[in-house]
């Protein structure tokens, strides 16, 4: 499934979509961040806390910036308890984030990011359903969503279609999203859909020719030989520690053009477990690495990867405080349709490749810089956290917990 192409060196993608299905007549506080994206995504790290904390010795791969997303888009269409409960959990205000997060999709993918980030969201109502205008606007204004009709009471023709409009937004990389038995043919009446393409060119490249086999040991102590890049460069490094005085170490890798980078982070003593560190970071603690890393020139190795990972939303959400949405009895979204629908499934799949391939040096320069005394190593040989953040927005695009490469 790895593409080829000049230097590609990190290709994420993610797809996440919330199942919109009828259901009977309804009866009747943190600090701010300083932006809608750190908003969002302080959601999004919430929500991969959960799942990582859950399976602490698995690879877990998660878009926080995709999960807020998608409540994004049901947001215009909530009503009651059940905007209150989205309102809160993304932090947004009342009255409606419309406007900030139009400005916030256009810095995403604008032409600094053109080629580099790509979103692509969709509604697919079954055909007849009578969508709210208003709900139709809202997605179509401030997220570019597409709209297309569908027949769910052929399930397995509305998956294949589905799956082909995602696969070709993921360049491939996510063939299949939806399977026909989450589409219930008589109770589906909206299937919500959001796609991130990432494909980054690391400013300081990887020469495969040091890419060899060394160790990396798993969470249980036992040693396994993965493939490690190696390269001597200048990076951003510090030494960080948690409230509870935890010390890790975080390393910057920037990619080509600077607006977006790689932030990895790993418990500096051998014998602290990854999840120590997890609950404290949130946007604002990526945020304030920024400030406490330095230059240095060092021989950073890490390990090339790929992993896959699907999430089922519904129990983290939920868990958070955002449940009313996925209950029959309590969902709200009156500003959807006339017809009373609840959220009866929220699933998100990613992937993300990274390695050192070139096939075109292309338009990225490469300073690699040969020390005349030995520098000092940094090998991330042990469980680690990554981090892919939109610089000047703080938008988490993608997070990862990586414990066997």
């Amino acid at each position: 499934m790895a593409v080829r192409c000049a230097r590609c060196v990190c290709v994420c993608v993610m797809a996440l979509l919330a199942v919109i299905g009828v259901c009977e007549p309804l009866a009747s506080p943190a600090v701010a961040a300083s932006s809608y994206g750190e908003r969002g995504s302080d959601l999004g790290l919430q929500v991969f806390g959960q799942v990582a904390q859950a399976s602490p010795k698995d690879n877990v791969l998660l878009s926080p910036h995709g999960v807020a997303s998608i409540l994004g888009m049901l947001l215009p269409g909530a009503h009651g308890n059940t905007r209150s409960q989205l309102l809160n959990g993304l932090r947004y205000k009342k009255n409606g984030p419309y406007k900030m997060l139009r400005k916030l999709h256009k810095a995403l993918t604008g032409r600094p990011n053109a080629d580099v980030v790509v979103i692509a969201n969709g509604l697919f109502p079954q055909s007849g359903f009578d969508i709210k205008p208003d709900f139709l606007s809202a997605n179509r204004e401030n997220f570019l969503s597409e709209s297309r009709a569908l027949d769910f009471s052929q399930p397995q023709q509305a998956a294949a279609t589905i799956n082909d409009w995602v696969s070709n937004r993921t360049r491939g990389h996510i063939p299949s999203l939806v399977s026909e038995d989450m589409l219930d043919p008589s109770m589906t009446r909206l299937v919500v859909v959001n796609c991130i393409y990432f494909k980054g060119l690391w400013k300081s490249r990887f020469q495969p020719q040091n890419t060899r086999p060394r160790p990396f040991t798993r969470p249980d102590g036992t040693t396994t030989k993965v493939p490690m890049m190696s390269q001597l460069s200048v990076f951003n490094i510090g030494l960080m520690a948690t409230p509870e005085g935890l010390k890790y170490k975080v390393i910057e890798l920037p990619y080509h053009g600077d607006s977006l980078s790689m932030l990895i982070a790993l418990p500096a003593e051998e014998d602290t477990p990854l999840a120590a560190i997890l609950p404290h970071i949130s946007t604002a603690t990526v945020q304030s690495w920024t400030n406490q890393m330095a230059q240095r020139k060092i021989r950073l190795l890490l390990p090339k990867f790929t992993v896959e990972a699907e999430v089922d939303l519904e129990a983290p959400l939920s868990a958070l405080g955002i449940s009313d949405l996925f209950s029959e009895d309590k969902a709200d979204f009156r500003h959807l349709s006339e017809e009373p629908v609840f959220v009866s499934k929220a699933l998100q799949k990613a992937k993300i490749e990274i390695n050192e391939d070139g096939t075109k040096a292309a338009a990225a320069t490469t300073a690699i810089l040969l020390a005349r005394s030995s520098p000092p190593w940094v090998s991330v040989d042990r469980p680690f956290l990554f981090f892919i953040r939109h610089n000047p927005t703080g938008t988490i695009l993608f997070t990862g917990q990586i414990n066997e490469p």
